[in-house]
């Protein structure tokens, strides 16, 4: 077995699964190279008994001859003598192969719970296939009546996997016991795996490589030992024989169904500096607010590409949107727009106005996604709290945290190269903004301006007026 990195809250929910007095229905669903397969397979392991991977683009014929082959090699393997078993023929539908399932399962004789697991669940889930039909046939006339069954469906296609399973109107509707929705390491688990992999960098270099791949762990594990971040980042995304060098379109093809309308909604939030409204990423996008839209944000959001920033108030109509997924975001401002020059350009870019500019960007949308860290350094994680966004004509704040014990905590989120100094514009931009949340909302709160910067910030008179609470890049590390 090999060592699985972080994801302590999913390693907990699949033990519990099998300690429970029931069948369960797990689905697992999420951006692929995410690590998915890789987790059940590992923590699973000997507790897999019938396993099933889509065929990708396989024709019917195709995939139960697939679900077959691994009937038989299960039966060969249980029977654990040199006897031969009788191998079973190919079914012509699926109705008939969860047939050939159930007796397989009904011949093994171990008490413990067995686990049933069914990867890119939609491959295999063609148009005409009736495979959903049966699949379901299949949990709620045989799986419920037992107590020793976790089924564990999986997939990649973010479209299938939330539209026909998650929020299923048919025989699996309200039939899932528990969901894993599985996204990138956060800092500390990307940290942790590097040090698996016996690459030691700074906190500061770890952050860049954040900010150009994210933490998929599959473009973690193609970093090179013994390579700086930047040639790396040179290797990985500007070499045409990378391996992210032509991710960006591959990855929306096999997540998305018709994924132009999903591309055109990444593609207008990358070209903004900031949240914008829906109403402003609708005109953005050029796609006209309605059903439709409301369908591929959430398909978004569910695969971890755009977060969702609730307006202070809960405000719904005010919330904001924003482009969370650091290789997104990284490819269309860098890489598409560098790739005749090729192997080499990045340690150009690295030193460039325009990298610096942007990286105060993604250095902000990762920062909101340590929200906990940020808590935790605050010494706030046991107050109640919550986060949300504000905005009026005249100023903008990503992070506030409005805390049950009369603070709001106004968070500044600043990327720099050495520690960052408040110069006279920027405490009067600082001022500007808590007067005008002053003014807005009329909050009797005490509001506590927040810096979160690289490495801190140099003491003087401004920032020892103005500023509460000082954090650096550090405290976004830990657990």
């Amino acid at each position: 077995m090999k060592e699985i990195i972080g994801r302590e809250k999913q390693l907990e929910t699949l033990d519990n699964l099998c300690k429970s007095n029931q069948s369960e229905l797990l689905v697992v669903y999420g951006r692929r190279r995410v690590g998915k397969t890789f987790l059940i397979r590992e923590h699973y392991n000997n507790k897999i008994v019938f396993e099933l991977t889509g065929l990708f683009q396989g024709k019917q014929k195709d995939q139960l001859q697939n679900f077959t082959k691994e009937i038989n090699k299960r039966k060969a393997s249980l029977s654990g003598q040199n006897r031969q078993t009788k191998n079973d023929k190919t079914p012509k539908n699926w109705l008939d192969a969860f047939s050939l399932l159930e007796k397989y399962i009904e011949k093994l004789k171990t008490k413990r719970k067995k686990v049933i697991f069914i990867d890119e669940f939609p491959w295999v889930a063609t148009a005409r296939s009736k495979f959903l039909m049966a699949f379901e046939n299949f949990w709620n006339s045989f799986a419920t009546k037992r107590t020793d069954l976790v089924v564990v469906v999986c997939g990649s296609s973010a479209s299938y996997m939330i539209q026909k399973i998650i929020k299923n109107k048919g025989g699996l509707h309200n039939r899932i016991t528990k969901k894993i929705r599985l996204l990138p390491f956060n800092l500390y688990e990307t940290k942790k795996y590097l040090k698996y992999k016996k690459i030691s960098y700074t906190h500061y270099d770890i952050l860049q490589l954040y900010m150009a791949i994210g933490g998929i762990p599959q473009y973690l594990n193609e970093i090179q030992k013994g390579l700086s971040v930047a040639q790396n980042i040179d290797s990985l995304c500007f070499d045409k024989d990378g391996f992210l060098y032509n991710e960006f379109n591959e990855v929306f093809a096999s997540l998305f169904k018709n994924s132009e309308k999903h591309l055109q909604i990444i593609k207008a939030l990358a070209s903004i500096k900031k949240g914008i409204t829906r109403k402003e990423l609708s005109t953005k996008s050029e796609i006209a607010t309605g059903g439709d839209f409301s369908l591929k944000l959430e398909e978004l959001i569910e695969s971890g590409f755009i977060s969702e920033y609730t307006y202070y108030s809960n405000k719904k109509k005010n919330s904001l949107y924003r482009l969370s997924d650091e290789y997104s975001m990284f490819y269309l401002k860098f890489i598409a727009k560098n790739k005749t020059f090729g192997k080499g350009v990045w340690q150009n870019i690295a030193t460039s106005s325009s990298y610096i500019s942007w990286s105060g960007f993604s250095f902000e949308t990762i920062c909101l996604k340590h929200i906990d860290q940020i808590k935790k350094a605050l010494n706030i994680q046991s107050i109640f709290s919550t986060n949300s966004a504000w905005f009026n004509k005249n100023a903008q704040i990503d992070l506030m945290i409005d805390r049950a014990d009369n603070v709001i905590n106004l968070c500044e989120l600043k990327f720099s190269k050495t520690p960052f100094t408040i110069t006279s514009a920027y405490h009067k931009n600082l001022k500007n903004k808590k007067d005008q949340f002053y003014i807005d909302t009329n909050t009797r709160k005490n509001i506590n301006i927040t810096m979160i910067t690289t490495f801190g910030i140099t003491e003087n008179k401004y920032s020892l007026e103005l500023v509460e609470n000082e954090l650096n890049m550090n405290i976004l590390f830990s657990n």
